[in-house]
């Protein structure tokens, strides 16, 4: 069979008021481009010809201003999960015109598999080529988008020509069943693949293809500076210190690291240390700093879900794509974040914190506790179940009027059982086998910011005993005291003694 090549427009014409629509990719990694910016433009004339119009949307991860910007400022999203990262997207959030929910992202897929989310109308994937017999090849990013073609009526395919018909063999689609008929997913090294290269559709439900030529636009990571260099030397430094105590194995394990300058720095500092060996990668997104690490031998292999690389990487990798073929394999969200897999394997895993209280509980999402920013992401599929959890930020943030070490976090993401190790560019706190006053007192000493520490040890003097000795009354004064003044080194504890 031919399929209908559409309009974008077209396309936008088969999605409904109400409907819920799934969308491929996996952060601006092959994330649809000129079909979410139509359905964006349908709804503002159905608003202004004074009719609803509004969707449900279900993603991989975070997306682009195509999608998550365009539909925001449309007013066209009704309910919005698993996690975004757009200003405009987070604005309508917290301003209550988006329901929004935020999930694991390992969890998505399953969910709504199992029906917990209602169905899924309507898939939007971007691909790189189609076979008559319903093949798709799929381009940078993965996401939930195999899961979202099974369960829709309708499949509308992006063409991008953009990217290169070679991506043909890097992707690894495989869906686990469903209970009670699921048995392990078979990864027992990151290299293993265990499904096909394509997703397999009926070629029936695929009503038109859109074509076009478009890059990702994945932003540039800003270069290392001061802070996140010493925190990247930290960590590694950490990490060499625990192989040569013998309690990290000398092969060395694979590596999780989360997205951002932050992890570029620690990857970085991983990738210049003599004492790291080679290592391979099981993780989310592969950026930037991966693919120099693979040029250099020091990355063996990377999985994960999404190429999100920079223009000018992505051109490199497209220029060597032989060389990069058996380095490289994208997943399902649901197996590149599996916990069962990341248990199985053992990985050191590596994240970022908005705020981290000193007992070592972790806030990944809300800002002042009310205030989304991004959504949890991947970050606890990986945390709970890792060999080793490492947790980052700067000790401080807003020219230091904000502390990210703090007597009790916000919002709470990540608890203290999870997080094994706490790092700024102050120091290191290892928690592993201390009790909550004794990671206190490490927090405190090694990783928050000089200007904070005294007001830090204040707070423990106002303890009121107990196993956790939180003092009610005063735990989140830092937090009042922005509110009020814009700066929470002007806390004074002495109304609470």
């Amino acid at each position: 069979m031919s399929f209908k090549v559409i309009s974008a427009e077209e396309a936008a014409s088969y999605i409904h008021h109400d409907d819920n629509v799934g969308f491929g990719g996996f952060t601006a990694a092959g994330t649809p481009k000129v079909v979410p910016a139509a359905i964006a433009k349908k709804a503002q004339e159905e608003h202004d010809a004074g009719r609803p119009f509004a969707i449900g949307v279900f993603t991989g991860a975070s997306t682009n201003d195509s999608l998550d910007g365009a539909l925001s400022r449309a007013k066209a999203i009704k309910t919005r999960t698993p996690y975004q990262s757009h200003k405009d997207s987070r604005n309508v959030i917290n301003s209550r015109e988006m329901s929004y929910y935020d999930m694991h992202l390992s969890h998505l897929a399953q969910n709504l598999r199992y029906g917990f989310l209602g169905k899924i109308n309507v898939a939007v994937i971007e691909a790189t080529d189609v076979s008559e017999d319903g093949k798709i090849i799929l381009g940078t990013g993965v996401g939930i988008a195999p899961t979202v073609c099974q369960l829709a009526d309708k499949i509308i395919i992006e063409l991008n020509s953009h990217n290169p018909k070679e991506l043909a063999g890097f992707h690894d689609i495989y869906q686990p069943a469903d209970p009670p008929y699921r048995r392990e997913i078979p990864v027992y090294k990151p290299s293993d693949r265990i499904g096909k290269p394509y997703i397999q559709v009926d070629p029936k439900k695929i009503v038109g293809i859109v074509e076009t030529n478009l890059p990702d636009g994945v932003k540039e990571f800003a270069p290392a500076d001061e802070v996140t260099t010493r925190i990247g030397d930290n960590v590694c430094n950490f990490l060499v210190s625990q192989l040569k105590a013998g309690l990290i194995p000398k092969e060395f394990l694979p590596l999780q690291s989360g997205v951002g300058n932050i992890a570029n720095a620690v990857l970085g500092g991983l990738g210049n240390s003599p004492d790291v060996p080679a290592f391979e990668m099981y993780t989310e997104v592969i950026q930037d700093a991966v693919i120099g690490l693979m040029k250099t031998g020091k990355c063996k292999f990377a999985s994960g879900c999404s190429l999100t690389v920079s223009p000018a990487v992505l051109d490199e990798i497209y220029k060597d794509i032989d060389f990069f073929r058996d380095k490289i394999v994208l997943r399902p969200g649901e197996i590149s974040n599996s916990p069962e897999v990341v248990r199985r394997l053992g990985l050191i895993t590596i994240n970022t914190a908005l705020e981290a209280d000193i007992f070592g509980n972790i806030n990944s999402t809300h800002v002042t506790g009310n205030k989304m920013m991004n959504g949890i992401g991947g970050s606890a599929d990986f945390t709970r179940n890792a060999y080793l959890s490492i947790f980052t930020c700067p000790s401080v943030a807003k020219g230091g009027k904000i502390s990210a070490i703090v007597p009790m976090v916000s919002h709470l993401d990540h608890s203290e059982h999870s997080v094994s190790v706490l790092v700024t560019e102050q120091g290191v706190a290892d928690l592993r086998g201390k009790s909550p006053i004794e990671k206190a007192k490490l927090i405190i000493e090694n990783c928050a910011h000089p200007m904070y520490k005294q007001l830090l040890w204040d707070y423990l003097k106002l303890e009121r005993g107990g196993h956790t000795p939180h003092n009610l009354k005063a735990c989140f004064a830092f937090h009042q005291e922005f509110n009020k003044s814009g700066d929470m080194a002007l806390t004074n504890f002495d109304d609470y003694k």
